[in-house]
């Protein structure tokens, strides 16, 4: 059986969720092996966590020549790791930086590349969701060996114990892939709450918070949910462009979303309706936003939402 690759997702280490899930998938369509592009002393431990999820094999690129540089190493490195392993498909977590990896890595290995991708079935069968969600499709790579990028929460972890054995990899780095470099970096202030593009739950608010996302706040932590926000309250300075949602933020597809104060704009629509259950608290009942929920609630959501909470945590116990 072919090897199907599959770029881990980690921040120093730490595996994130995305990488789960491409796992899961990539059983379909072959026998999984991760790709860590990390500190090598750090590979053991992801090595465990992976071999989990069904990778059979874990190859180990060490990231003291690539730390510090954008993308390009990356691509670089992985294309490497492609070329020995002729593997039937590589999966790529559908970040920014996934995206961009995929891209530089499909033109090196002359291949065909699908991206943002909310399924995979056998024989690399991708579905998408396009032109803002309004219609959905399915299609293939025909050329090379299949790029897939593959949104998160597209698949549910399953836990399937593979050998997990450790290759170290040695890359070698061009003078070209190191021409853009990190000078600085701001790192995040830890909120507890889950990475809004990977979260289970999100929670949003809009321009009828007013500029008050305590009750958006509140009910997302009672719902161990990410917060969101609509460009309109990105706009007013309510909350930074990294919460915003939609055609010039980021797409979320989640389990459960949350959309509060939010008229449901197509600009709107297009970052959060894939998600698989839609609710809705707004005062106007003529709001675009009804049209797309699974429930609504036509209220003010200062009134609603901590209400809600207050149930939610009564119920936790």
């Amino acid at each position: 059986m072919s090897e199907v690759l599959v770029l881990v997702d980690h921040v120093d280490g730490a595996v994130r969720k995305p990488t789960y899930e491409l796992l899961t998938i990539a059983k379909r369509l072959g026998e999984p092996s991760a790709v860590f592009i990390g500190e090598a002393g750090k590979a053991a431990d992801v090595a465990e966590k992976v071999k989990a999820y069904g990778a059979e094999k874990v190859y180990v690129v060490d990231d003291a020549q690539i730390k510090g540089y954008l993308v390009a190493p990356k691509a670089e490195a992985l294309q490497q790791v492609a070329e020995k392993v002729s593997p039937a498909a590589i999966l790529i977590p559908s970040s920014a930086e996934g995206k961009e990896i995929g891209a530089r890595l499909a033109i090196k290995l002359e291949s065909g590349l699908i991206t943002d991708a909310v399924d995979v079935q056998e024989g690399g069968v991708a579905t998408q969701s396009v032109f803002a969600g309004n219609y959905t499709l399915t299609g293939k790579v025909t050329k090379g060996t299949p790029i897939i990028t593959v949104k998160p929460n597209s698949a549910t972890p399953e836990e399937s114990a593979g050998a997990g054995t450790v290759e170290e990899f040695a890359a070698t780095i061009s003078d070209a892939a190191k021409t853009a470099q990190i000078v600085a970096s701001q790192p995040r202030k830890a909120t507890g709450r889950p990475e809004l593009t990977e979260a289970a739950i999100v929670v949003s608010g809009g321009r009828g918070t007013g500029g008050n996302f305590e009750p958006i706040e509140g009910l997302a932590d009672a719902l161990g949910a990410a917060v969101g926000a609509s460009r309109a309250a990105v706009d007013s300075g309510w909350m930074p462009h990294s919460f915003q949602v939609g055609q010039t933020g980021k797409t979320v597809s989640p389990q459960l979303y949350v959309a509060n104060g939010i008229s449901g704009a197509i600009q709107h629509r297009a970052g959060m309706q894939t998600s698989k259950t839609i609710v809705a608290v707004n005062k106007d009942e003529e709001a675009p936003i009804f049209e797309l929920v699974d429930f609504g609630v036509v209220g003010d959501l200062h009134t609603v939402l901590p209400a809600a909470t207050e149930e939610i945590n009564k119920r936790k116990g």
